[in-house]
């Protein structure tokens, strides 16, 4: 594997729950790729006006150990697969003690850089692609999320489904222009920001009376595991909304798939689910669900979207 970032969580990078907010990790993940994209021969990729560049098309990332304020954090990846025009990258984010702190796998497609279409590899990047093939380390393997499931076809993940099974709005906003990456399509961290933005709508005072029941002080919540399939690519000035639909709910986790539409075409943005539990914030332990609320949750976010 090859070191592709180095730095450190900041107070700035937390949210209320005192930890890395899960939009830093792919903000940081992002910039680790930006490193590695020129050890494949593309250190153009990132550049204003480039030929070509790599866009995620498919995403899992499972939060293991979190980032507190003043923890220093590094970041390797190597090359898991690769075909024509795609490539599978693990990135792995470690404490300083060795501890791993985040595992991302990203199939990543190679485009031109203006109009997002896919090409073949250079013969340069098919010899790196190669070279920096590798395994992840078992203890990075996804646990409740399949990160290879075919999932909705993106023409069937439209508003008919949402309003079919009554999934709720939980977010609603716009594109800002600061919001963009340098080809001028919304940088991936931000759907990841928007989600989390929401989610509070849906399940703030239901996590209130999960932690209440269990005697907790101070509530907050926790993702362990995600997954995001990237459709579409807004720009600025595009509308969203966020729609969510319960998964599974258990003992102590529940997972939520949440879709990022587009109003005005009625087609997502991204499909994505996330795998999370109700947290202690004092003991940074999980917290039970009572079996009330499990049922609960169903009648807060019904079945019926998928990733």
């Amino acid at each position: 594997m090859k070191t592709v970032w180095m730095g450190s969580c900041n107070q700035w990078d937390c949210d209320d729950m005192g930890h890395m907010n899960v939009r830093v990790y792919i903000e940081k993940q992002q910039e680790g790729l930006m490193n590695f994209a020129s050890a494949l021969g593309m250190s153009h990729a990132y550049y204003k006006g480039a030929p070509s560049t790599l866009l995620p098309i498919d995403q899992h990332i499972r939060y293991i150990r979190e980032a507190r304020p003043g923890a220093p954090l590094s970041m390797r990846a190597c090359v898991l697969e690769h075909d024509d025009t795609t490539a599978l990258i693990y990135q792995e984010m470690r404490h300083v003690n060795g501890a791993l702190a985040a595992a991302f796998r990203t199939r990543v497609q190679h485009v031109e850089a203006k109009l997002a279409k896919p090409f073949n590899w250079s013969s340069r990047s098919r010899e790196a692609l190669a070279q920096y093939t590798d395994e992840a380390p078992d203890e990075s393997k996804p646990r409740s999320i399949d990160p290879v499931g075919e999932g909705i076809a993106p023409a069937d993940a439209n508003m008919a489904r949402i309003e079919s099974i009554g999934a709720p709005l939980i977010g609603l906003g716009a594109v800002l222009p600061h919001h963009l990456d340098v080809h001028g399509r919304m940088a991936p961290y931000w759907f990841m920001g928007r989600v989390s933005d929401s989610v509070p709508n849906l399940l703030h005072e239901w996590r209130q009376r999960v932690a209440s029941a269990a005697g907790s002080a101070r509530m907050g919540a926790a993702v362990l595991e995600y997954r995001l399939r990237y459709h579409g690519w807004p720009v600025a000035g595009d509308l969203f909304e966020i729609h969510s639909s319960l998964g599974d709910v258990a003992d102590k986790t529940h997972s939520l798939v949440h879709w990022v539409m587009n109003p005005k075409t009625g087609k997502a943005w991204v499909t994505s689910k996330a795998t999370a539990i109700t947290m202690d914030l004092d003991a940074r332990k999980a917290v039970k669900t009572p079996p009330a609320m499990r049922k609960e949750i169903e009648s807060i976010a019904p079945r019926g979207l998928v990733v």
